[in-house]
């Protein structure tokens, strides 16, 4: 089952020949969501093919370098003959101000266009396989991050042990992965525990925005399997993205560690250090015992279940 990350944009609020401002697409098994829409986010879309089919946009916050690209891309939809809805989450309280940033350059689409403002903890989105929740970050402004948090899979079914209990290959072992008991035919029940393991644990992808380093990050990407922090600047900066509201790379890696996060993508590069992230990566590595990196512009993810 498909979890696939690729990275849009992963520039700071200035775009670089290399890097655009602030996007990730995600891809779950059909399900296409886009997390923050910086100008230029359609373009990386074509050039890096994730396609047009979204059904859910989640902002971070309403700062233009995550949300300057959304009147063209459902400019874009439109002009394709989109008929399908399409939601956008935003922070609380910024409904009004992203409706009327839409409104104001062109007017709503053809197709319907849903804005579901979301608490700092919240649900955004639940499906029967996997929730989107924000969480509370600290940045110049409202704001919130998102995990997607995938529900725990059934545990592995046991078929070789299923039939040397009697149960027939067939219906019955649907029903007992499905944690219902079948009667054999001489009378014998078999229960599910008999032959089903342990429920197995979903992934967990989080994406912060723009935020300096806080507990809730912590707490919501314990375990994460993905986890992609802000880490606009390195050392050198330290002063500028406390005042800024952001975080360097070592803030960001003592986050993961700390969550116990398997692999830490660093994003909301400085155009500063265009070209150059040796320090991000040092500085991260020297915090952070597992896998981290800065993506480049249309690199993508697969993220597998934590006990593939």
């Amino acid at each position: 089952m498909t979890l696939r990350v690729t990275f849009l944009g992963t520039s700071g609020a200035v775009p670089t020949t290399r890097r655009n401002p602030s996007a990730i697409s995600v891809a779950r098994e059909g399900d296409h969501l886009l997390f923050d829409c910086a100008e230029g986010t359609q373009r990386q879309m074509m050039r890096f093919g994730t396609g047009f089919d979204v059904s859910h946009l989640f902002l971070t916050h309403t700062h233009g370098d995550h949300t300057y690209g959304i009147p063209g891309l459902l400019d874009t939809m439109d002009f394709n003959d989109r008929e399908a809805a399409m939601t956008i989450h935003v922070p609380p309280g910024t409904k009004g101000q992203i409706k009327a940033f839409i409104e104001s350059a062109g007017g709503r689409p053809s197709f319907p266009l849903r804005l579901n403002e979301v608490g700092d903890d919240d649900v955004a989105l639940r499906t029967d396989e996997y929730a989107v929740r924000t969480f509370p970050v600290e940045h110049r402004t409202t704001a919130v991050g998102y995990a997607l948090v995938e529900d725990d899979r059934k545990g592995r079914f046991d078929r070789e042990h299923a039939e040397e209990l009697g149960v027939p290959v067939g219906p019955k072992f649907s029903r007992l992965h499905d944690g219902k008991p079948v009667e054999l035919d001489d009378g014998t029940v078999v229960k599910p525990e008999q032959v089903v393991g342990e429920p197995r644990p979903g992934r967990k992808f989080v994406y912060t925005g723009d935020t300096r380093p806080v507990d809730e990050t912590v707490e919501i990407a314990t375990d994460a399997d993905l986890l992609v922090h802000d880490a606009t600047f390195a050392e050198d900066r330290q002063d500028r993205a406390r005042k800024t509201g952001h975080s360097t790379a070592s803030e960001a890696a003592a986050v993961a560690r700390r969550a116990n996060a398997k692999r830490l993508a660093l994003v909301h590069i400085s155009s500063r250090y265009t070209g150059d992230v040796s320090d991000h990566l040092q500085e991260a590595r020297t915090a952070f015992d597992g896998d981290v990196f800065v993506p480049e512009d249309g690199e993508t993810v697969d993220v597998p279940f934590p006990d593939s």
